[in-house]
């Protein structure tokens, strides 16, 4: 039962916004789209290789394929639908094509670093049967962009009023948190590119953004999608057809997308794995641990 307990919230997820909401056949489209992506790119790589590091392909391009269902099948006003289509659609391509690009230089020939801290954990849960648990983990995140990834897009792209204040302000978290982790990435690769040049190996990144937090690329992520779930809420209050419960209970939902990422970025596949093989890598680690916040940009 160990092995299963990861999928718990997403059964009730599952179960919530099939039974709750109006939005089954775009749920349906979806999900078969997830699965056949998940299968091919993930499940079925994961049974031949043992390594989890497709995840970072599928993934991402599961986000593209929720634009893509909610572009083809949704029914609201052509602004929402293509606004709430672009935005998941640019969150999926930002890390997918990434993705891709370090697949064909053969750096998921190997684990990475992050998936190795994750047999780690297992082993201190007591999950010996690897093959199991590296399946679960898998489809853990395909049922992520099945439910509770999707709900807020589709919500939107459902919605037919104009644009209001609270849907800009989601508009403009989305925006400039995305700006903002990209420059982050921007700095970080520079960083890195200018201590290769001098020859210098496993120094600490502690410039521009990464000043301010350990992980600015991860806390910006999570506030890209606080950004999507801002512009979401309007259109779930102003769904006519759904009860008071309905809209509470997806509500629930849409905001437990928020804790997934929040759980992700930093436990599970983020700052704490991160910081875990840092600490092994780089000596001054410790001492940037000391004086910067770990997740929450915090001003010294």
């Amino acid at each position: 039962m160990k092995y299963l307990n990861p999928l718990i919230p997403y059964f009730f997820g599952t179960l919530v916004l099939f039974t709750q909401s109006k939005f089954d056949r775009l749920l349906s489209i979806n999900l078969i789209f997830q699965t056949i992506l998940f299968l091919l790119v993930v499940c079925i790589p994961i049974y031949k290789t043992q390594r989890m590091s497709y995840v970072d392909i599928a993934w991402p391009w599961g986000l593209v394929v929720i634009g893509t269902v909610n572009y083809l099948y949704n029914d609201g006003i052509t602004i929402k639908i293509l606004l709430s289509s672009i935005i998941v659609c640019l969150i999926g391509l930002r890390m997918g094509i990434g993705a891709i690009s370090l697949w064909k230089k053969g750096y998921l020939n190997s684990e990475l670093s992050r998936y190795e801290y994750q047999r780690i954990v297992w082993k201190k849960e007591g999950k010996f049967n690897t093959h199991l648990a590296l399946q679960v983990d898998a489809i853990t995140q395909g049922l992520a962009n099945s439910t509770f990834l999707a709900i807020p897009i589709f919500l939107v792209g459902s919605n037919t009023n104009s644009l209001n204040t609270v849907e800009y302000l989601g508009l403009s978290v989305f925006l400039i948190s995305i700006i903002f982790e990209s420059v982050a990435d921007w700095q970080k690769l520079n960083f890195l590119k200018s201590m290769k040049i001098q020859g210098l190996k496993n120094e600490v990144c502690d410039i521009g953004l990464w000043k301010y937090t350990r992980h600015p690329n991860y806390f910006f992520e999570w506030m890209v999608w606080n950004g999507v779930i801002i512009f979401s809420l309007p259109s779930l209050f102003e769904q006519n057809s759904l009860s008071e419960i309905n809209k509470l209970f997806i509500g629930m939902c849409i905001l437990y997308a928020s804790k997934l990422m929040y759980d992700t970025l930093v436990y599970k596949t983020g700052a704490v794995p991160s910081e875990y093989f840092s600490l092994k890598k780089r000596p001054a680690y410790k001492e940037y641990q000391k004086t910067t916040s770990q997740f929450f940009p915090r001003f010294k």
